[in-house]
């Protein structure tokens, strides 16, 4: 408990549904006016933000009979798209309070309130029945918990036979000191990085069998190289993105991961997978 403590205040804001607001007010948008393709910049907390949510999404096939399992939901982003784009119902739980309070007041903005259940709570202990779920994913969640065995026999017991389950994460390949601070770390204590071996371990000791395995780190890079032109172009980054959630830090953040990724230490890895 005192761990899941330090990750969620290491997420912490203090006013995050305020910024939102204001950086959409510079945008011309209000309450009433926003979208779920506007909110996408600041609620899709992990590499290639929207780009990478769908690119992923569209693998696992999910449908508007569906009850979706987010994992590690955060700002809700993936659920907004989930409910947008293929009419499911979504249940995200995430550690942090703020966030999923957050949530729920993005959701309710985009009128998708009644598609989407945000709470907080831990993915090593949900408060969910067994076989609850059609299918399910988890966006760079992993990077914070240790336990991945517990994690993913979790995961398996909230799901229905047959569901298929989407991880995207960051993953381990070659021996090196990271530095710090990175999006999910501030220091080296929160940072729990498996390798890609230990995923698939993982999963298939929890009755998963592994279909499809996609390494992002060339999408990763050109992504961020991108980001820089633009951001360079428009004289600095525009009023809603990730640097709305991790203010001050974010240029630091940012280029730490993208060093490591450059270097082969870390990269971003889609698995695609099926509860037996």
């Amino acid at each position: 408990m005192l761990y899941e403590n330090s990750v969620s205040e290491s997420y912490l804001h203090g006013n995050l549904l305020n910024a939102i607001q204001t950086s959409l007010g510079k945008l011309g948008k209000t309450t009433d006016t926003v979208t779920v393709e506007d909110l996408g910049p600041a609620d899709e907390f992990h590499i290639g933000g929207r780009l990478a949510t769908k690119s992923f999404l569209d693998q696992l096939n999910f449908s508007k009979k569906d009850h979706i399992l987010d994992v590690g939901c955060g700002l809700g982003g993936a659920a907004r798209f989930v409910a947008d784009q293929y009419g499911s119902s979504v249940t995200g739980i995430d550690l942090s309070q703020e966030y999923t309070d957050t949530g729920k007041a993005l959701s309710n903005w985009v009128k998708l309130g009644k598609q989407i259940t945000l709470q907080q709570g831990s993915a090593l202990s949900m408060p969910f029945e067994d076989n609850t779920f059609d299918g399910g994913y988890m966006l760079h969640v992993g990077m914070n918990i240790e336990d991945k065995a517990k994690l993913f026999a979790e995961i398996s017991r909230v799901l229905k036979p047959g569901a298929t389950f989407g991880v995207y994460d960051i993953m381990r390949f070659k021996e090196g000191e990271l530095t710090y601070p990175v999006p999910w770390a501030t220091v080296n204590g929160t940072n729990k990085l498996a390798t890609l071996d230990q995923y698939k371990s993982a999963l298939i000791a929890a009755g998963f069998e592994v279909s499809k395995v996609n390494n992002r780190r060339d999408f990763a890079l050109d992504f961020f190289k991108q980001m820089r032109a633009k951001n360079e172009a428009n004289g600095g980054p525009p009023p809603l993105g990730l640097h709305t959630l991790m203010k001050e830090s974010t240029p630091a953040k940012l280029k730490n991961m993208v060093d490591s990724i450059a270097a082969d230490y870390i990269a971003p890895v889609e698995i695609i997978a099926q509860k037996g």
